[in-house]
C-alpha cells in the first residue's frame, strides 16, 4: 500500500511505497530536500507535517527535539507515512543542480586494487549507465550488512556504466573490512543513486582549489576529469593531503594530467614528510600547502573540500582567512555511519491533524 505526500511550497505530489521514507520516495521522483546523514542524526533534513499521520522511526532526540516533535516537525530520512501526508519543505536547488533521480542498478566488481595500504579503489560494471554529476556519491550495498554505505564516485560522468570508488579501511567497520578481505572480482553487489549536491558550479566565475585529505580524493578526482575533458579553461588546482607516500595515491595520475593541460596544476602535501627521507615536495598539512602556494590569498576564486572533518575544518579557517567567503566554498565531510549513532533512538507515533 501506498501514500501520498504533498511537498509544500512546490505543491509536488509523490507516491510513498509502504516502509519508505518521505527522503527516499522525493530522491525518487527528482525532487530534492536538504539531508546530509541519511540516518536521523543531524536534523538536516527536518520539514514541517501540515496534515497526516507520520512515524518519526529513529529520529534522534539530539536531531530532533520533544518541543519540535510537538509542533509537527519530523526528519524526512526517518520518517513514513500511516496516511497521506502534506508537508513544507526548505527547498533551495542551486542552479547548477541537475536533479537526476535516484534510481537502483546491479553491480558487477571488474577490479579491486591497492591505492595505498588503507584505500582500496573498487570498479564496478553496472547493468545499465547511471546519470551524475561530478562529486555525486551512490549508496552500496553488502551481504550481511544493515544498510547501505555512502562512497563518492571518482569516475567521470562521460563513463556512466562504470563506477570507480576509493574506499578506506575504518578500524570496526563491518562494510569497509568487508570490502578489504572478503570483496572479490566478479561478485555482484546493489547499489543506489546519484545522491548529494557537492559539485562544480559551472555558472560561478572563478577559479578553482580542490584540497583532499585521504579517500576524500575521490570527489575532486571526477571532478577535475570531467572538466579538463570537457574543456573548461578555468585555472585549477589539486592540493592532496596525505601522512607519507605510501598513502599519497594516484600521484602519477595527477602529475600526468599537469604535464597534458596548462590549466591544470598538482600540489601534493605530507603531513609526516620525516618518514620520506626522499620527499622534496610539500611538508607540512595540505591546508598550509595551499597557503604558501597562494601566498595566503584566495579572493575571486571557488573552493571545493574533500575529506576528514579535521581537515575541512583546518582548510576552511585558512581559505576565509585568505580573504575567499563562505559563499566560495564546497565541502564534504567524511563520516562514519557511526557518527552520532549513541544519539539515535527509536521515536513513536506522530500525528499530526
Amino acid at each position: 500500500m501506498s501514500h501520498t505526500v504533498t511537498i509544500e511550497p512546490i505543491g509536488e505530489e509523490i507516491d510513498v511505497e509502504d516502509g519508505q521514507t518521505i527522503l527516499q520516495a522525493a530522491l525518487r521522483h527528482g525532487v530534492w530536500l536538504p539531508f546530509a546523514c541519511g540516518h536521523g542524526t543531524c536534523g538536516t533534513c527536518k520539514v514541517q507535517v501540515l496534515d497526516g499521520d507520520v512515524d518519526l522511526g529513529e529520529a534522534s532526540s539530539f536531531a530532533l527535539m520533544d518541543s519540535e516533535r510537538e509542533e509537527g516537525k519530523v526528519l524526512a530520512c526517518c520518517a513514513t507515512l500511516e496516511s497521506d501526508v502534506t508537508i513544507e519543505a526548505d527547498i533551495d536547488v542551486d542552479e547548477d543542480f541537475e536533479g537526476h533521480p535516484v534510481e537502483d542498478y546491479q553491480a558487477t566488481v571488474t577490479q579491486i586494487v591497492d591505492l595505498s595500504p588503507t584505500i582500496k579503489g573498487v570498479h564496478l560494471k553496472l547493468d545499465r549507465g547511471m546519470t551524475f554529476q561530478s562529486g555525486q556519491y551512490i549508496n552500496l550495498y553488502l551481504p550481511g550488512v544493515s544498510g547501505p554505505r555512502a562512497f563518492s564516485l571518482a569516475n567521470p560522468p562521460s563513463r556512466p556504466d562504470e563506477v570507480e570508488l576509493h574506499i578506506r579501511l575504518v578500524e570496526g567497520g563491518a562494510v569497509t573490512s568487508f570490502i578489504h578481505q572478503e570483496l572479490k572480482e566478479g561478485d555482484t553487489l546493489k547499489l543506489s543513486g546519484p545522491y548529494g549536491q557537492f559539485f562544480v558550479r559551472n555558472s560561478q566565475p572563478g577559479d578553482l582549489i580542490f584540497i583532499a585529505g585521504g579517500s576524500g580524493l575521490s570527489s575532486p578526482q571526477c571532478m577535475i576529469l570531467d572538466l579538463l575533458e570537457q574543456g573548461d579553461g578555468r585555472q585549477m588546482v589539486l592540493f592532496q593531503g596525505a601522512r607519507n607516500t605510501a598513502e599519497l595515491y594516484n600521484r602519477e595520475l595527477f602529475e600526468g594530467l599537469a604535464r597534458d593541460h596548462e590549466n591544470f596544476t598538482y600540489v601534493p602535501a605530507l603531513s609526516q614528510a620525516e618518514d620520506d627521507a626522499d620527499w622534496q615536495g610539500f611538508k607540512g598539512y595540505v591546508h598550509d600547502a595551499a597557503k604558501m602556494h597562494f601566498d595566503g590569498r584566495f579572493s575571486g576564486r571557488k573552493a571545493y573540500l574533500c575529506g576528514p572533518p579535521p581537515m575541512i575544518d583546518a582548510a576552511l579557517t585558512t581559505l576565509m582567512q585568505g580573504r575567499l567567503f563562505e559563499r566560495d566554498i564546497f565541502m564534504e565531510k567524511f563520516l562514519t555511519a557511526a557518527d552520532g549513532a549513541e544519539d539515535a533512538q527509536r521515536s513513536a507515533l506522530f500525528k499530526k491533524i
